[in-house]
């Protein structure tokens, strides 16, 4: 039987890397596409990419989202089952300085992707939101049943665009589409301006790391295997439209057409001083600590609600963050050849 073929855009990012290979393992033929920015260090995406292109089921592919033509020769030549758009301009703070890339990227190319699936009927598009589109949310745990309508980042506007784009592909098209919020991810192979990497670079080169809103934060941090595992389970779990959606008290995770929404994230938010001090502990070295205020766009508390993923594929995050960083350190130590 031929195995199933799956588009991975972002594939040479961090999580896109840990899901292509995932999905290899388990016999899928993984097309991925990726532009290879210099949004942060090529040298590392480039090292995730020839990883796996040592797998034969693995064929790359460079090129923007936001080039029409491009995507649309995509999917004429290579006629997908599945779709896992996970390519988006990443990166709150960013968006600040530079909001511009953020339409281009995550509408202009979400918008590409979606009018591809249109023409080209794969069975399922599973696309990444995040969590980010909480906002203003108080409410915890955060649940895909709560509205949110209040981003206070442009990225969180262009994820929540995304997750409103997909609905109407579905409604008037009637495209599966799942779309899923990550929570906090980190990991081997994780993004250099994330916060795991840039306190393991600073503590290691005796630099004081910065620590906002004077520490007191809370994060649902979620180790990328988890995130890679709740994806390749729904991608065969095709969104269906849920019969008793009613349009008078209408839930947001779901809809009459084919539509769903997920968080994936591990349920047990923890102290930023805590996650800094584990990593201490797993580098055996003290941090500089830098205590500065809250950033714009940011918030002090994230906590996912999994219920909707443990009932549908059977699936929970479970990683503690001990495993989790003591993983990301010995793969830093590894890849950037440091002996402690």
């Amino acid at each position: 039987m031929q195995s199933k073929r799956v588009l991975v855009t972002g594939a040479a990012g961090f999580i896109g890397f840990h899901l292509s290979q995932k999905l290899l393992a388990q016999d899928y033929q993984v097309i991925g596409l990726d532009n290879l920015n210099d949004y942060y260090d090529v040298s590392l995406k480039k090292a995730r990419l020839l990883a796996l292109q040592k797998n034969p089921g693995f064929t790359f592919l460079q090129g923007n989202l936001h080039d029409t033509p491009l995507v649309e020769k995509t999917f004429s030549d290579f006629k997908f089952d599945y779709v896992v758009n996970l390519s988006a301009q990443a990166g709150l703070r960013y968006s600040l300085q530079n909001p511009h890339a953020y339409v281009e990227s995550n509408i202009q190319g979400f918008l590409n992707i979606l009018e591809a699936c249109r023409h080209h009927k794969p069975a399922h598009l599973v696309y990444a939101s995040s969590s980010s589109v909480y906002g203003a949310n108080k409410q915890m745990p955060f649940s895909v049943h709560q509205n949110v309508d209040h981003p206070i980042s442009l990225y969180a506007a262009t994820k929540k665009s995304n997750e409103l784009m997909a609905h109407t592909y579905s409604v008037l098209f009637k495209i599966p589409t799942t779309g899923l919020r990550f929570f906090n991810v980190y990991g081997p192979y994780g993004r250099p301006d994330m916060a795991l990497f840039i306190f393991t670079k600073s503590i290691l080169e005796g630099k004081p790391i910065e620590v906002y809103n004077h520490g007191k934060m809370r994060r649902d941090f979620t180790y990328v295997d988890d995130i890679v595992e709740g994806i390749s389970r729904l991608i065969p779990k095709v969104a269906e439209p849920n019969p008793t959606w009613d349009a008078y008290h209408p839930d947001p995770a779901t809809s009459f057409a084919p539509y769903k929404l997920y968080n994936i994230g591990n349920t047990k938010p923890v102290e930023l001083m805590y996650y800094i001090e584990i990593l201490e502990q797993k580098l055996g070295k003290k941090a500089i600590k830098n205590f500065l205020p809250m950033q714009d766009g940011e918030v002090t508390e994230t906590y996912s609600d999994v219920d909707d993923l443990i009932k549908d594929v059977g699936f929970k995050p479970t990683t503690p963050i001990e495993i989790g960083i003591g993983k990301f350190v010995d793969w830093y130590l590894d890849y950037y050849k440091i002996k402690l």
